[in-house]
């Protein structure tokens, strides 16, 4: 746990972050402050009890152990005598890479203590202050610059000769170095020596072994050359080890405090580096030790700094000891909180409390570009304290890496954006944050001299773009304002700031007022209570920006890789042995037609050649041409960056695939799988992520290669879009080509003409990324993967089956007279049957019953089709069904089966069901009625065909269902209907050729009465077929003249007769239908010729088949004349023998009115149809009064 200062408990590494305990609130001078204080880090051992000296111990004379390394004094015995740990001008970041979760968050300032307490004291002292100051994020770093130090050495060095000649030229022409009294080194001396005489014990007079390296150098005089060396670390490796820069302990960006405290005074919250001793003793846990001179009260300025210093590390008490002239003469104990009420030494904590505000906010408000160098600086004796921006002044006068802070201020903005990408829990609200750090830090780079940071803050912020997010709104993606309390911009200009007072002014009395960023007019205005309010509200640009869309978002993502790929590339130095390429020149897209790619056999040794390439990998080959150093940070960044725009170029494919613009979803994907071949030729092992994802683009690649041969009438357009390159995807071809030229994946992306070598290169992907899948033993990891990639195979070779199967109907339909069936037939049969078995098999592994049952279904197609190709063609006359078309039907019925077998039931899917079940009905039906109307008599007895026949359409009826409502129900009636006048056609035809046998007679009968009855219903509920509803009554009047025909009495006959006639009657509703059809057949010819758009009847009319009616009509009026005759005959004779009956002398009457209007009209030969169907329905209409008087009658 974290103690409270002074606690005397080893502190917990540093960099360890733990919640802060809250200090008490400290009620001091009648003015209420809160302060608390966390120590984050601590290097120094647990409190001692301080030695309290002899009266009269002569502090001149030193100790024995005087200048030693001391644990106990840390390094405060060197840096009280002055040196260059005093003036470091790195300090802050030291702390803030340390504790690198505070920046840029929830610490408004990371400071020295020293630094802290000099600007709380600016409205105190007339003493100079110059600082430096950096923002990242929310986060201010402060550091002393001290300006005599710097110009010092910048006679040395030239690092700062911009800043000398513009302090000399704006702020002191007559600079020189002031050098410091012997007074103010015997004071640091005594108190050094004071420290050391009060280490207690017996190791006093010892040296004690530092736990660290940090302070070996001897106490030296203040103008060492190591003042304030700027420098910043070596290039270092990948982000996680940024922390353990092993360059930066020697380059001044280490923490070497002994303590990293938590400091929160109000509501400002400081980590603080303190090196201030504290001893234990008295009634407190810690104290600490100051030495007076009797003789010189204690001023405010004294003051301030022992109650800030005992804040800063909450120490409760405060112990003195007084000397004159060296001497020792007393001790006095302290409380903290009465520090501010001692004699000569009064000020108001309060004031205090309203200087730290309002010199935050006045930074807070002006210090606003994050990675710029600001300078506060106030000089002696003066009351105005200025604010510069160093950073545009440097850039006025030489280059931006003149500044010495350039680099360690990059390091941190890029430190604290890698921290921010490493949490895993970090909301997607933070990016906006993130990616203005990187921005800015990218903005202080040189390519040049940076470009591990440079390469490495490319790839970050492409990876804050989400390629593998579900798809969705775009706009929902990140926050438009981002976290706006947090936000700050670099581009923006800085808002005017002031409150009700003025307080911030820009106006130029002195000369050099139009180069500060602000000023304070007077220090006195920084005691006003909230003089100064951070007004500063930056608008919210560090927002993420908004991508509206896929491509623009990819697009980014690969402007950010290119980025980084460049500065890979220009660090690798073997540049003499590159291939000569030029990234301004197109790296062509390779295309191919069919006749040279060799077809399927040339793919089929490709992908033989990339799956054992593919296995090298996996034991581990690798080369570059580059000649970059495998495991050097180029090697490991060049690999990341390749990785990302890989899955760039596979989004930008998917995308291009949705919106159907297959030639460029072929470029991405052809793009993306050249990214994949240089990481392969480059990586040393193979992660399954990178495989699964190989995956993934194989499976895509397919896709698209199947969408390009489905929608084979847009070629042109889709090889345009093929051929199309931007500048950028050439360089990053460019950068790949550097490393390696292998083209292991050429086969599956050329854009191919050829149908079959597509279909052929799409499978072939899918069968590769199966095979890497396998070999990887990846498939139990992504079940899901394996089962898309598995379902996309069975989808493949059903489409390649179906290719072949449509081909070899194609070869059939152009065979006319060779009756032998071609090899080339049977090799197509051959091929989509593999393909089908195949497909069924990758189906059944994954148990998709519904895609297994559509293949089975396709495979039964395929077998009508080798049945069809068996058909006699010799001539009808002659033609039999043969034994090969019953094989290959039976065949297909037995594939059909499976399919219903495989599906179990229709509920699991309905559609394909009902299909399947059409499928099988139409197979048994066609089996039946070639078994009809070819009757293989020289092999079986005519009884047998018929019971054959029978089965076969009684199974069919069984799978054909009329009676669920679909899109197919008038098909499925209109079968149903053919099925049963078929089969009474049999029975009926049956019965007139047979003799003998009377119970089959009647059996057969009875059958062909019963299915005429049940087509005329079925043929009823349609209303497009009118001619097989006419065709089926006018078999069954022909089966009744057949029954009266065998009929000996007259009522049985006449009977019979009018049971004929009543068919007849009932005709009606099918010429109604053909009349209909012929008025609208004359409507229609009729509106042609008005306009001048003269069509042949025969096109108008595409539902009615006029030959077919003619016959028909004519078949009808002889038979209906017929009957009429017969009837008027056996009514005559009838009424001869038994004398007049009212109803049937009716009857008889109109029957010969009937009759003579149908001799007149089939008289008539010159009348067209429709009149023709206008008599039949007249003379229908009649006869129905008629029939009803008849049946009346004869009742």
């Amino acid at each position: 746990m974290e103690e409270l200062c002074g606690v005397g408990a080893t502190a917990p590494l540093r960099g360890d972050v733990e919640e802060p305990k809250q200090g008490s609130v400290l009620f001091l001078g009648g003015n209420e402050v809160k302060s608390s204080a966390v120590v984050k880090y601590s290097s120094a051992p647990p409190q001692a009890a301080f030695a309290r000296l002899q009266e009269k111990t002569d502090l001149k004379l030193p100790p024995a152990n005087w200048l030693r390394e001391s644990a106990k004094l840390g390094p405060a015995g060197t840096t009280i005598l002055g040196n260059s740990k005093k003036s470091k001008p790195f300090s802050s970041f030291g702390m803030a890479y340390d504790f690198i979760d505070s920046v840029g968050n929830d610490v408004d300032v990371v400071s020295d203590s020293e630094n802290i307490k000099k600007l709380l004291k600016i409205p105190y002292s007339k003493s100079h202050v110059s600082m430096a100051v950096h923002r990242i994020g929310r986060t201010l770093l402060l550091d002393e610059l001290d300006i005599q130090e710097l110009f010092m050495r910048s006679s040395q060095t030239g690092d700062w000769t911009w800043l000398k000649e513009f302090y000399q030229r704006l702020i002191d022409q007559k600079w020189q170095r002031k050098k410091k009294s012997k007074e103010h080194w015997y004071q640091k001396a005594i108190l050094s020596k004071f420290l050391y005489y009060s280490i207690n014990g017996d190791g006093a007079a010892q040296p004690v072994p530092s736990t660290s390296e940090q302070h070996q150098e001897g106490p030296v005089s203040g103008d060492s050359d190591e003042a304030g060396r700027a420098s910043w670390p070596a290039p270092f490796e990948m982000p996680s080890s940024l922390s353990e820069d092993p360059g930066a302990s020697n380059q001044g960006l280490k923490n070497d405090f002994v303590r990293n405290i938590l400091w929160t005074f109000e509501d400002i919250h400081m980590l603080v580096g303190s090196n201030m001793p504290i001893f234990g003793g008295g009634r407190y846990p810690a104290v600490s030790l100051r030495l007076r001179d009797n003789n010189k009260p204690i001023n405010v300025l004294t003051g301030i700094d022992y109650w800030l210093d005992n804040l800063i590390c909450n120490v409760p008490e405060l112990v003195m000891c007084f000397h004159v002239n060296g001497i020792v003469q007393k001790y006095e104990m302290i409380k903290t909180e009465d520090i501010p009420n001692l004699e000569n030494s009064n000020f108001s904590t309060k004031v205090i409390k309203d200087i730290a505000q309002n010199i935050l906010s006045f930074l807070k408000s002006n210090c606003t570009k994050e990675g710029h160098t600001y300078w506060l600086f106030k000089a002696s004796g003066s009351d105005i304290v200025k604010l510069y921006d160093l950073t545009t002044l440097c850039e006025e006068t030489e280059d931006k890496y003149q500044n010495p802070f350039t680099m360690p201020v990059a390091i941190l903005l890029y430190k604290v954006a890698c921290n921010m990408m490493l949490k895993k829990n970090q909301n997607k609200k933070h990016y906006g944050t993130i990616r203005t750090l990187l921005l800015n830090c990218l903005k202080l780079l040189d390519n040049g001299r940076h470009p591990q940071i440079i390469a490495s803050a490319n790839y970050m912020l492409s990876e804050l773009f989400q390629l593998d997010e579900p798809k969705k709104e775009d706009s929902t993606e990140f926050p438009i304002n981002g976290n706006s309390d947090e936000s700050y911009s670099e581009e923006e200009e800085e808002m005017p700031d002031s409150d009700e007072n003025g307080s911030y002014s820009n106006s130029s009395d002195p000369p050099d007022d139009n180069k500060a960023v602000a000023i304070i007019k007077s220090v006195g205005e920084l005691s006003v209570p909230e003089k100064y309010k951070s007004v500063h509200r930056i608008r919210p640009s560090c927002a993420f920006p908004v991508c509206h869309g896929t491509e623009e978002r990819c697009r980014l993502v690969l402007n950010y890789v290119l980025e980084g790929l460049k500065s890979v590339d220009s660090s690798v130095k073997k540049e003499g042995d590159l291939p000569a390429a030029d990234p301004s020149t197109p790296i062509p897209l390779k295309y191919e037609d069919e006749s040279t790619s060799g077809g399927p056999e040339c793919l089929e040794k490709q992908m033989a050649l990339f799956l054992d390439k593919m296995g090298s990998f996996q034991k581990g080959k690798h080369s570059s041409q580059s000649g970059m150093i495998p495991g050097s940070w180029q090697y490991k960044m060049k690999l990341q960056l390749i990785l990302k725009s890989s899955k760039a170029y596979y989004v930008l494919s998917d995308a291009a695939m949705i919106l159907q613009k297959y030639g460029r979803a072929l470029r991405y994907i052809k793009l993306a799988l050249q990214c994949h071949d240089t990481y392969c030729c480059l990586c040393a092992s193979m992660l399954p992520e990178v495989l699964v994802f190989l995956c993934q683009c194989l499976t895509l690649c397919g896709d698209i290669q199947l969408m390009l041969a489905q929608n084979a009438n847009n070629r042109a357009a889709y090889l345009e879009e093929y051929n199309y390159q931007t500048k950028e995807d050439q360089e990053i071809l460019h950068s790949l080509h550097r490393e390696s030229s292998c083209q292991v994946f050429a086969w599956a992306t050329d854009l191919s003409t050829d149908l079959e070598c597509q279909l052929s290169i799409s499978c072939k992907c899918y069968e590769a990324a199966y095979e890497i899948l396998l070999f990887s033993n990846l498939k139990n990891r992504n079940p899901e993967q394996h089962v898309q990639v598995l379902k996309r195979m069975g989808n493949i070779r059903n489409e390649i089956g179906v290719f072949y199967m449509n081909q070899a109907a194609a070869v059939q339909t152009e065979r006319v007279v060779s009756k032998n069936v071609s090899m080339t037939e049977q090799q197509l049969w051959r091929k989509s049957f593999s393909c089908f078995e195949e497909g069924i098999q990758n189906f059944e592994s994954i148990d998709d019953a519904t895609n297994a049952a559509l293949l089975l279904c396709n495979t039964g197609r395929l077998m009508r089709i080798c049945a069809q190709a068996h058909c006699a063609t010799e001539g009808d006359f002659k033609r039999e069904f043969s034994p090969e078309e019953a094989l290959y039907y039976n065949k297909a019925i037995d594939y059909y089966l499976k399919a219903l077998r495989s599906l179990g039931k229709r509920d699991v899917h309905p559609a394909v069901w009902d299909s399947v079940n059409w499928e099988l009905s139409t197979t048994y039906f066609t089996m039946a009625t070639l078994q009809q109307d070819y009757a293989p008599l020289s092999r079986k007895a005519q009884e047998q065909i018929e019971k054959e026949v029978s089965e076969a359409m009684m199974k069919s009826l069984k799978y054909c269902d009329v009676d669920t409502v679909s899109a197919r129900q008038p098909l499925c009636q209109y079968r149903a209907a053919t099925i049963h006048h078929r089969l009474a056609s049999m029975y009926h035809s049956c019965l007139r050729n047979q003799v003998g046998d009377e119970h089959l007679r009647k059996q057969h009968r009875v059958l062909a009465d019963l299915h005429y009855s049940k087509a005329v219903r079925l043929f009823q509920l349609l209303k497009d077929a009118p001619c097989e509803f006419l065709r089926v009554q006018l078999e069954r009047v022909a089966f009744a003249e057949f029954q009266m025909a065998s009929q000996n009495s007259s009522a049985g006959k006449l009977k019979t007769l009018f049971g004929a006639l009543d068919i007849m009657a009932k005709t009606k509703t099918a010429f109604q239908l053909i009349r209909k059809e012929l008025v609208a057949e004359s409507e229609q010819i009729s509106k042609d010729k008005s306009s001048a758009e003269n069509t042949s009847p025969n096109d108008s009319s595409a539902g009615l088949n006029k030959e077919e009616v003619l016959k028909l009509l004519s078949i009808f009026e002889s038979r209906m004349s017929f009957l009429l005759l017969q009837s008027i005959k056996l009514l005559t004779s009838t009424k001869k023998k038994i004398g007049g009956i009212n109803e049937e002398e009716v009857v008889l009457k109109r029957n010969k009115h009937v009759y003579s209007l149908l001799l007149r009209a089939t008289a008539n030969r010159s009348v067209t149809l429709l009149e023709r169907v206008e008599v039949i329905l007249n003379l229908l209409e009649q006869l129905t009064q008629t029939s009803e008087a008849s049946n009346g009658g004869i009742q």
